[in-house]
């Protein structure tokens, strides 16, 4: 059974549209994220799933029940918000505990649900601690054990690491995954980061316009994306013409491979100049100029590119066809 199920929910605000009518099956102990620029509509999804918004049309099913009219309270949803939403004057364990105390848990039952959820996020040593007294990361470790305590059906997580620096969010991502995948719940990540999305989900949603554009896994969006709004978002794309002239295929920068040889057999290419080298580390991006004007990127280490490559460098582009992707044509 589906743990979160929409039904062709839509949302408006006045005149505008914030979400198209969306349906969405979400499966238990999936990790699925919600993937797309700021105003998509993928907190508006958030939110009808957890019951802060209503939908102008549609169902939302969650356990297999018609929970759409019910508040936040009755449904089987924990949602963690991207500034964690923590009580200041509470402890860290008072703080956990809050849920289950409004739910007038017994003593014994709710120092076992707290233990064990500061236990799940690593932070028993921490329970007497104020919210001001911890890191950008332990606070969002607290938010989360507060969703876990209740043994909810699934946690909704709303950017959750917005807030922290780049070496710290990687840290966070590999400790999300891993309690998610510790205590089996499913999660559903709402996030505008694609590398985010693409390393943590078991599947994923991308959003355009309040519009479903495409579900997933992370290997299929990245290599068979429907059309050109995916395949841009989900990374560095070149998009090509088809031989035919009608519509675009898909080729992904990794894929073009620069030298001063032109296609072999079975190879198709374009003669092109080097207009920027970007040193990346591991790998260089290099931005170039076809002669028809089109501009291309291509991906590759160092000991892959040419010696004496530089900007100003003309040479051809190289590709295999069975690289590339059809993309379909966009809807009017």
């Amino acid at each position: 059974m589906d743990v979160i199920a929409l039904q062709e929910v839509s949302r408006r605000y006045g005149s505008l549209t914030a979400l198209e009518p969306l349906t969405l099956s979400i499966g238990a102990g999936e990790f699925f994220s919600l993937l797309g620029p700021s105003g998509c509509g993928k907190t508006t999804t958030l939110r009808l799933i957890a019951g802060f918004d209503r939908p102008q049309s549609g169902r939302i099913l969650l356990q297999g029940r018609d929970l759409t009219e019910a508040p936040p309270h009755r449904r089987p949803v924990n949602l963690v918000f991207q500034n964690y939403a923590l009580f200041p004057h509470l402890s860290v364990w008072d703080n956990v505990a809050f849920g289950p105390r409004s739910r007038r848990m017994a003593d014994a039952e709710l120092r076992r649900r707290v233990g064990e959820a500061l236990e799940v996020v690593r932070l028993p040593e921490l329970a007497r601690r104020r919210p001001h007294q911890l890191s950008g990361g332990q606070q969002q470790r607290v938010a989360l054990a507060r969703a876990l305590v209740n043994a909810p059906a699934a946690v909704l997580l709303d950017e959750p690491l917005a807030a922290l620096d780049p070496d710290l969010r990687r840290t966070m991502r590999r400790e999300l995954q891993a309690i998610q995948r510790e205590v089996g719940i499913t999660f559903v990540l709402v996030t505008h980061d694609r590398e985010e999305a693409l390393s943590l989900s078991d599947r994923l949603a991308v959003l355009n316009r309040g519009r479903l554009e495409q579900v997933g896994t992370p290997r299929q969006l990245y290599e068979q994306p429907r059309s050109a709004v995916v395949a841009t978002f989900l990374g560095s794309a070149n998009l090509l013409p088809e031989p035919s002239g009608a519509g675009q295929r898909l080729l992904r920068p990794e894929r073009l491979r620069l030298g001063p040889e032109p296609p072999g057999e079975g190879e198709r290419g374009l003669q092109a100049r080097v207009e920027e080298l970007v040193f990346q580390g591991a790998t260089v991006e290099v931005r170039l100029r076809s002669r028809c004007d089109r501009p291309l990127i291509a991906i590759d280490t160092s000991a892959n590119l040419p010696n004496n490559l530089r900007v100003g460098s003309e040479l051809w582009c190289r590709w295999n066809p069975a690289h590339s992707h059809a993309l379909e044509e966009p809807t009017l």
